[in-house]
């Protein structure tokens, strides 16, 4: 029933096996066996969208209420205790240096929990965050969002030699990136020439070529600990980025405590 009201409310079968954690073959199965069990066709198809049948309308209602009172049921008993999963989404440079803290935190506070965790980018997240697919996320935004929990200067980083260059070389993460399109705004506004020398959907690849000397990067003091800014290099000046937690509109307790630790962990930066 959870799975039939998942695609009726996302809208497709890709959508609602994401939020209900199964592949679509296994939730195609779980579809054709409700209509096994009630005798009936639940949806039909036209063209690409799947509209429901009469029958399937009268047994959406019937599986909300139900779903609705399980859940009641399942929070009555467990009173407090953690009903999982968690569902939490951040930027790269949060996974590989902020989460592993904050998730082994939780987990003390919630042995028996199950944690889902997208490592995606900014922009995919805060869309999954609006479908329902994720609880909270962690992520970049402008510096004058609103939802902002702390604001970092963004600086270079790399090999000063390679800022003297007729042509930068840039290493930058794949798009979308906050980070890649300050940059290249940056040089363009000041009208510096530069090349994508290395391009890459990791940040421990990014890092790694920045170290090697392959090319300068822009990112935030916050996750460069090991690396020296430059300055006084003749690079042009970048903006701020905010650090933002995004939630959604019904979290358990327990998710709802992890979101706090989340925003005070951001805020202690």
């Amino acid at each position: 029933m959870r799975s039939f009201v998942a695609i009726v409310e996302t809208g497709s079968m890709l959508n609602a096996a994401e939020q209900v954690f199964v592949t679509q073959s296994a939730l195609s199965l779980q579809i054709k066996r409700l209509e096994e069990l009630v005798q009936q066709a639940l949806f039909t198809r036209e063209g690409r969208r799947l509209v429901l049948t009469p029958a399937g309308t009268v047994l959406l209602d019937y599986s909300r209420r139900v779903l609705a009172l399980h859940d009641e049921a399942i929070a009555a008993v467990s009173a407090g205790h953690f009903a999982g999963p968690v569902r939490v989404g951040m930027v790269q440079d949060f996974a590989e240096s902020l989460l592993t803290g904050l998730l082994a935190r939780f987990a003390e506070l919630h042995p028996d929990s199950q944690i889902y965790a997208r490592v995606a980018g900014t922009a995919e997240l805060l869309t999954m965050l609006e479908r329902g697919q994720l609880d909270i996320i962690i992520g970049y935004a402008a510096a004058d969002d609103p939802s902002a929990i702390k604001t970092a200067p963004m600086a270079w980083y790399g090999n000063a030699d390679l800022s003297q260059r007729g042509v930068i070389p840039l290493a930058v993460l794949e798009r979308p990136c906050r980070f890649r399109e300050a940059a290249i705004a940056s040089l363009d506004a000041a009208g510096l020439p530069y090349r994508i020398a290395i391009e890459t959907p990791n940040l421990t690849t990014l890092r790694a070529s920045v170290a090697a000397g392959l090319g300068l990067t822009c990112r935030t003091h916050l996750f460069m600990p090991d690396a020296t800014s430059l300055t006084e290099t003749g690079l042009p000046a970048l903006p701020r980025v905010a650090c933002i937690v995004g939630k959604g509109s019904e979290l358990s307790q327990a998710t709802a405590r992890l979101a706090e630790l989340a925003t005070e962990v951001v805020h202690e930066l």
